[in-house]
Formats: structure tokens, C-alpha cells, sequence
């Protein structure tokens, strides 16, 4: 594996500027590329590259830190509105190779949107698309 600067910091060699929780299986800390205050970087300390190879249950411990980050940041803050964003896969803009999690708190006028454009075909596609599936 090249090197992974989330790795160098879940392993404590590398430290992050803020860390805001810490317990044996997540590290999270605001991103140095942060686009509103309290932007946070919630990252398994085990790695994955992202949620295709992840284990379960660094899944689930990430899953918990982010919900308690969010809750945190709601009763101490005031911070009702966040969008947690998770890119898997370089077509789907992964940038760093480790899997980890962004909490961006919101509000209204804040200057940032993600914009989806829509398909309108695929809603009538949905019955074709579900046979490629087997039963889970």
C-alpha cells in the first residue's frame, strides 16, 4: 500500500490539527479543507479503501461516532442542519483513498450546494433495473 495519510494519523504518527473525538476503532477531526466551521473528517482507523472492502463493524463504530458528533454539535452548538458525504470510488470524486466521512454542518445561504440532476427516465426503468438483482 502507498502511503495513506489517514492511516499515518489513525496510527498517531501524523496528528490533525483539531481532533474532536478519538476512541480505539474512529478518529475524527476537522478537515483542513473545510467549507464551514465544525466540518469534520470521521475516519475508521483500520483501513479501508472505502465502503466496498470495510469491515462491518468499523462500519458501525464510524456509523456511532458520526451520530454522536452530529448530536454534540446540535445540543452544544446549535447546529441543526448537516449533510454527512461519503465518496466511494474515484468516478464518484474519492480524492483520498482511505474511507472516511465528512459531517459539513449547513445553513441556509451558506454559499455551498450540491446540485443532482435528475434522470426522468429512470423512474420507468425501476422494475428493469430491480430484475438485474438477485433477492438479498
Amino acid at each position: 500500500m502507498t502511503q495513506c495519510t489517514f492511516c499515518e494519523i489513525a496510527e498517531g504518527r501524523l496528528k490533525p490539527d483539531a481532533t474532536v473525538f478519538e476512541n480505539e476503532s474512529v478518529i475524527a477531526f476537522f478537515d483542513r479543507g473545510s467549507i464551514a466551521p465544525y466540518h469534520t473528517l470521521v475516519v475508521p482507523k483500520r483501513h479501508s479503501t472505502n465502503i466496498f472492502d470495510v469491515k462491518e463493524d468499523d462500519l458501525v463504530e464510524v456509523t456511532r461516532a458520526i451520530r454522536k458528533l452530529c448530536l454534540v454539535y446540535k445540543e452544544q452548538l446549535g447546529i441543526n442542519n448537516v449533510q454527512i458525504i461519503s465518496s466511494n470510488g474515484a468516478d464518484a470524486q474519492q480524492d483520498a483513498f482511505h474511507l472516511h466521512f465528512h459531517i459539513v454542518p449547513r445553513s441556509k445561504g451558506d454559499g455551498q450546494d450540491i446540485q443532482w440532476k435528475p434522470d426522468p427516465t429512470l423512474p420507468g426503468r425501476f422494475q428493469e433495473l430491480l430484475s438485474h438483482l438477485k433477492p438479498m
